[in-house]
C-alpha cells in the first residue's frame, strides 16, 4: 500500500519556501486544520503574517486594528520586546523542565503573582490554558471539602474541556451533554430575559434569595463551591451590580461553599483593576486566570488558591498533573507581561480609557436606533443591537440575524478586527490603545452601524 502523500498546485505545503499570499494561507489552513466552534468549510479566517501594538498585518500589507485583543487576551499589545526578549532568553538557557524540578522561573513567578495577586492567594498550580486551571479548580474544590455538586450560572462560560464545558452555562454545552454529573445551573443577576429587580439593590436580594433557595433543594452539605466569571465575557459583557459580590461571598460562607472566580477573561488589568474582583471588595477562595497573564503570547493558565486550601494540600495530594505544568518558556513570558501591565500604569490607563470608551458609546447609542444598549468596565466593554423600537434583541438566544455577517464583513474591510457575539459588538482593545486610536476604531463601529439601523423595525 503506498501512503506516500502528493501535492499539487491547489495545496500550498510547497509555499512555505517563501510567504504564502492571503489566498494560500487560508485555503492550506481550511483544509488541514479545524477551526474552532466552526464547520470549517464555512469559514473566512482573517490571513494574518505580522502584528505590533493594537495592529494587525496581513501578507498584501493589509492593515486592522485589533479591537477584540483576539480574545480578549492580548492585554499589553502584540509585539511587545520585554516579553519577547524573556522568551528568547528564556529559550536560550532552559526551554523545558519535567514538573516534579524547581527551576528559578518557577520560583521567580510564584513569588511575583504572590506579591501581584490581592489577599492570601499565594500558591499557584500552573496550567497551558483557562479551561484547564478551571478543570483543576474542580479537582481542587471537591478534593477540599470532600463535596460533589458545583453551582454555575447559564450566562457564563469556563472553557472547552470536558469539566469546563459542564461548567459553561451558554449553548456551546448542549452538543457534548450530559458531560460531566453534579452541576447545577442558576440564574445570572442579569437573566437573558427575566429580571430580578430594576435597581442594583433589588437585583441583588432578590437573586440571592432565589440562589439560597436552590442551594437549600440541593443540600448545602453536597455543595463544594460555585464558579463564576467575575465579569461576564462572551456571554455579554455582564459587570456584577453594586454589592453582589460581597453578598455572594457571604451567603456561599454561610454554608461552607467555596467562591471560585474566573478571571481568564477579566483579569490583569481588562476592568481598570489588576483583578475584576476587586470592584467588589472580595478575595475568593480560588481565583483561575490565563489570557492577560502572558497576553497570549505563550499559553499559560493559573489556579491561585488560598493559604487554607494550599495548607491541605501541603499534606494531601493534589491528584492534578500535565506535562507542561509550569513550562519555563511560558513562565519567563508571563513573569514578563505581568511586569509591563503594572509598570507601565496599564491598569490605570484601562481605567482612564475605559471612560474615553463610554464616551464613544453614548455618542454612538444618540444617534443610532439600532443600539439597544451599551455597558463596559474599563476597556472590557459591548454594545448589544435591537431589532425595533420595542426593545427586542437584534439575535435571539443562539440565534442568527443575516446583517451581523454584513456587520462583520463592513468592519473587516475597513480595517477593524472585533468579535461579533449573538447581537454584541465588542469592545476589548489592547490595553495600550490611545485616545486617537479609540477615535478611530468607533468611527468604524459607527459607519458599521448604519447597516443595522438599516433594517431596524419601527
Amino acid at each position: 500500500m503506498n501512503t506516500t502523500k502528493h501535492t499539487d498546485a491547489n495545496h500550498a505545503p510547497h509555499a512555505a519556501a517563501g510567504h504564502m499570499s492571503s489566498r494560500e494561507m487560508i485555503d492550506t489552513c481550511k483544509k488541514y486544520s479545524l477551526f474552532s466552534w466552526s464547520a470549517t468549510g464555512k469559514v473566512d479566517p482573517l490571513p494574518i503574517v505580522r502584528a505590533e501594538g493594537i495592529y494587525l498585518y496581513g501578507p498584501e500589507g493589509q492593515r486592522w486594528i485589533d479591537f477584540n485583543s483576539q480574545l480578549m487576551s492580548v492585554n499589553i499589545g502584540h509585539s511587545h520586546p520585554k516579553v519577547i526578549k524573556a522568551i528568547q532568553d528564556q529559550a536560550a538557557t532552559l526551554a523545558y523542565a519535567y514538573p516534579g524540578m524547581a527551576t528559578e522561573i518557577r520560583a521567580k513567578l510564584s513569588l511575583r503573582l504572590a506579591e501581584l495577586v490581592p489577599g492570601d492567594l499565594n500558591t499557584f498550580f500552573y496550567t497551558l490554558g483557562g479551561a484547564e486551571a478551571n478543570e483543576n479548580a474542580i479537582k481542587a474544590v471537591r478534593m477540599f471539602t470532600g463535596r460533589n455538586k458545583i453551582l454555575v450560572r447559564y450566562r457564563s462560560y469556563h472553557g472547552a474541556t470536558n469539566g469546563a464545558i459542564s461548567l459553561t452555562g451558554d449553548p456551546r454545552r448542549w452538543p457534548t451533554e450530559p458531560g460531566m454529573p453534579g452541576v447545577v445551573r442558576v440564574m445570572d443577576p442579569k437573566p437573558y430575559e427575566f429580571s430580578f429587580g430594576s435597581t442594583d439593590e433589588e437585583i441583588v436580594t432578590n437573586n440571592l434569595k432565589y440562589l439560597e433557595e436552590v442551594i437549600q433543594y440541593e443540600g448545602p452539605k453536597n455543595i463544594a463551591a460555585m464558579f463564576i466569571e467575575t465579569v461576564t465575557g462572551t456571554n455579554g459583557i455582564l459587570p456584577p451590580p453594586k454589592g453582589y459580590l460581597k453578598g455572594l461571598k457571604t451567603l456561599l460562607e454561610k454554608y461552607g461553599i467555596l467562591l471560585v472566580c474566573d478571571e481568564v477573561m477579566c483579569g490583569w488589568g481588562r476592568t481598570g483593576k489588576l483583578f475584576a474582583f476587586e470592584h467588589g471588595d472580595i478575595v475568593p477562595d480560588i481565583c483561575t486566570m490565563a489570557k492577560g497573564l502572558t497576553s497570549s503570547y505563550l499559553p499559560l493558565g493559573v489556579m491561585a488558591v488560598s493559604d487554607r486550601i494550599a495548607a491541605h494540600f501541603q499534606e494531601n495530594v493534589f491528584w492534578g498533573g500535565l506535562t507542561y505544568n509550569a513550562h519555563p518558556l511560558c513562565m519567563a513570558c508571563a513573569l514578563a507581561a505581568v511586569n509591563v501591565i503594572v509598570e507601565e500604569g496599564m491598569v490605570e490607563h484601562s481605567a482612564h480609557m475605559g471612560t474615553v470608551m463610554r464616551g464613544h458609546m453614548e455618542r454612538l447609542a444618540k444617534k443610532h436606533r439600532c443600539i439597544k444598549e451599551h455597558r463596559n468596565i474599563g476597556l472590557f466593554g459591548t454594545i448589544e443591537l435591537q431589532k425595533n423600537a420595542a426593545g427586542e434583541r437584534l439575535v435571539p438566544y443562539a440565534g442568527s440575524h443575516p446583517v451581523m455577517g454584513k456587520l462583520g464583513t463592513f468592519y473587516r474591510d475597513n480595517g477593524l478586527f472585533t468579535v461579533l457575539q449573538w447581537n454584541l459588538v465588542m469592545c476589548n482593545p489592547p490595553l495600550c490603545i490611545t485616545e486617537q486610536q479609540m477615535a478611530e476604531s468607533f468611527d468604524i463601529i459607527d459607519r458599521g452601524l448604519d447597516l443595522v439601523d438599516a433594517v431596524f423595525e419601527g
